[in-house]
Formats: structure tokens, C-alpha cells, sequence
């Protein structure tokens, strides 16, 4: 429903004003911050995803592809609270499942590993569970990929494996995942 919509898109407004030193009231964030308009469109394109009308949920996508350089299919299932920073070279995929309070920078691919035509019905993209950072440039992919709940995960980190609640991924010369004390 439009009340839904609304509610959602404020609750994550709320969340970029929270998460972004940068940001001075919710009526910057949302007349200026692309990683909103980004959001609130995505918002709208799932909800006429979700009835099933062909097409359109992905023209408004690609309209706020093209405006932000935030690429969110609008099957995608994000949870509340979803704060988009610095949002040029973002991509989520079809099937990707973000949890609530996640916070995502520039440059983030939630991506699906390359597979045959005949799988495009599965789950291809990660998961990312409630309270999760994740920092620019990193690239999660797979659809059996999860990111456990409060990890944080480090720029320029390349996953294909699952890592545990509470863990904190970082690149390096060597991999590293640690869990937080």
C-alpha cells in the first residue's frame, strides 16, 4: 500500500540521516541524496513487482539506474531501515535478501555467480542479514552466500562464502575473518 511505501521510505531517510555525519535533516536527505531516490524508487518498483505487472517495475528501476548509478532490481527484498551512501556503482540483484538496519557504500556489487539460463528462477544473489555494514568496493556473490547479522564487512572484499554473525571481513595480503569481540 502507499502508506507501506511511505512509512518504509521515511524509516529509511531516517537511516541516511543516522548513518551520514554529512547529512543535516531528513528533508536534505530526501530532496538531494541520490542513495534515497534510488531507495524510494526501488520501494515503488516492488510493490508493482509484487502485483505482478510486466515491465514497468523495471523501466522505474532502470529511470533510477540511469539518475544515481544505484542499480536495484525490483525484486529484491530489502528489509527497513536501508541506508545507501555514496550510492554510484551499486548493484543488487533479483534475488538478493537484505535485512534491516543494513548500511551499503559506493561501489558495493550483492551480485550472482555466473549460471546456465535454466537456473534463473533460483536464488542467485546473497543474503545479508539485519545490521550489516558493508564498505565500497566490496563484491558478495552467490545465492548460497550469507552475510551473518552485525558483521561488517571491509572495502574491496571479494566474497563467495557465508561468513558468521558478528564477523568483521577485511582485505588484505592474506584473508582475513575475525569475530568481533
Amino acid at each position: 500500500s502507499l502508506e507501506c511505501i511511505h512509512q518504509s521510505t521515511i524509516e529509511d531517510a531516517e537511516s541516511i540521516l543516522a548513518g551520514d555525519p554529512a547529512a543535516h535533516s531528513i528533508a536534505e536527505v530526501i530532496g538531494t541524496y541520490p542513495g534515497f531516490y534510488a531507495i524510494a524508487i526501488y520501494r515503488i518498483a516492488n510493490k508493482i513487482h509484487e502485483l505482478d505487472v510486466p515491465y514497468l517495475p523495471r523501466i522505474i528501476s532502470e529511470h533510477a539506474h540511469s539518475v544515481t548509478g544505484v542499480d536495484i532490481h525490483p525484486a529484491a527484498n530489502i528489509g527497513r531501515s536501508f541506508c545507501i551512501d555514496h550510492g554510484t556503482g551499486i548493484v543488487i540483484g533479483e534475488t538478493t535478501i537484505i535485512g534491516d538496519h543494513v548500511k551499503i557504500y559506493q561501489g558495493v556489487t550483492l551480485g550472482g555467480m555466473s549460471v546456465h539460463k535454466s537456473m534463473a528462477l533460483q536464488k542467485r544473489h546473497p543474503t545479508i542479514e539485519d545490521r550489516v555494514t558493508i564498505y565500497s568496493g566490496a563484491t558478495i556473490l552467490g545465492g548460497d552466500t550469507v552475510i551473518g547479522k552485525n558483521s561488517t564487512i571491509g572495502g574491496n572484499v571479494w566474497l563467495t562464502e557465508s561468513v558468521p554473525e558478528n564477523s568483521f571481513v577485511y582485505y588484505s595480503s592474506k584473508d582475513h575473518i575475525k569475530q568481533k569481540k
